[in-house]
């Protein structure tokens, strides 16, 4: 049988009701039990000789009946897929695994030959994972323990894959559930899950738990996994709380440090820049004057190599321009000295009174 529920019964519930696995019985198609077709036709033909003497001209009349009855139990398989509800058609007991019926009026064999179930799909149901300790505590990526509850929402997405693929599909859902955090969280730090990357982690853990539900065909469309709470274990918390006071202070005093690095270094690479630019005009300024030196002398050399007397003297010349300039100098004539008998005079007294 292609569904069983937990309490025996099979379609029909626990006790042979009519439950079916949504605790209500197949709509339009039927179920429950079949008409007893001979009391059925025994009790028209007493109301029909009762309004009618001559009854229903025996053979003919109980044709009639049976015509009748038929039309309307195929009538009764006429039935409605409410807005948000799909229905599954069953035939003999068997699911043909097509797609369910959408919503609108559809047509199926009533009881006992077919059945419909309609479930509702739009409905969005949830369950929690971590509310004891046996699902709660899982191990991180870098080896800590952490304690975590969220909360799973889903919803039917086949309603044949969901009544008939699976014995128990919510309890499924939970336990892929359980096992896609775990995977998760056993990659991710234990730092990151705390922080920054509790959106990731509902992000991966939603798409893992829906590939894995896929590959079951279990017919349910997972719609948003919630992180709850994400904690240290409740033993550990304390020293938790230290370490992570002990990160802020370190954060803060690399901040501290970066801050003075930031404020110092652009200072000492302008002064190296300075010092730099410095150089390079002290640099230049040296060779220029040594190259206006060389070529000065060059040029000077070069005149006297043409003209040595004239170069000689004029250099001679310059020279004792050079040197006596400043000084206090008494010129005597040679020739003042010839025909006239004048003997030279040199004040020494008032030369030594005005060097002094």
């Amino acid at each position: 049988m292609p569904w069983n529920n937990k309490d025996g019964g099979g379609w029909q519930g626990p006790g042979g009701g009519d439950g079916g696995p949504w605790g209500r019985g197949p709509s339009g198609g039927g179920g429950g039990r079949p008409p007893d077709m001979e009391d059925l036709i025994r009790k028209i033909q007493d109301r029909g000789r009762r309004f009618m003497p001559g009854g229903f001209g025996g053979g003919k009349g109980v044709l009639i009946i049976v015509l009748v009855l038929l039309a309307v139990w195929l009538a009764s398989g006429v039935y409605r897929v409410d807005t948000n509800e799909q229905g599954v058609e069953l035939i003999f007991g068997k699911w043909d695994a097509g797609e369910p019926v959408q919503p609108g009026l559809d047509y199926n064999w009533p009881a006992p030959i077919g059945a419909v179930y309609t479930p509702t799909v739009t409905e969005i149901q949830q369950f929690v994972i971590g509310n004891t300790p046996n699902q709660s505590l899982m191990l991180t990526g870098d080896e800590n323990i952490i304690d975590l509850m969220f909360v799973v929402k889903w919803k039917i997405r086949d309603a044949g894959k969901f009544l008939f693929n699976v014995a128990d599909p919510v309890e499924t859902a939970r336990n892929v559930a359980e096992s896609a955090m775990r995977q998760v969280i056993g990659r991710t730090a234990l730092a990151t899950a705390l922080a920054e990357g509790r959106a990731e982690v509902e992000q991966k853990t939603l798409a893992l738990i829906q590939e894995m539900l896929d590959s079951y065909g279990a017919g349910v469309l997972i719609t948003q996994i919630e992180l709850q709470s994400v904690d240290p274990p409740a033993k550990v918390i304390d020293a938790f709380r230290d370490v992570q006071a002990a990160r802020a202070d370190q954060e803060r005093a690399i901040n501290e440090a970066q801050a003075y690095q930031n404020q110092i270094v652009p200072v000492a690479r302008g002064d190296v820049q300075r010092l730099i630019q410095e150089a390079e005009a002290y640099k230049e300024q040296v060779i220029n004057d040594a190259e206006g030196s060389a070529a000065r002398f060059l040029s000077v050399y070069g005149e006297y190599v043409l003209a040595r007397d004239v170069t000689e003297r004029r250099i001679y010349l310059e020279t004792m321009e050079s040197v006596l300039r400043d000084m206090e100098k008494v010129v005597i004539d040679t020739g003042a000295t010839g025909g006239q008998g004048v003997v030279p005079y040199l004040p020494l007294d008032q030369l030594r009174r005005v060097s002094e």
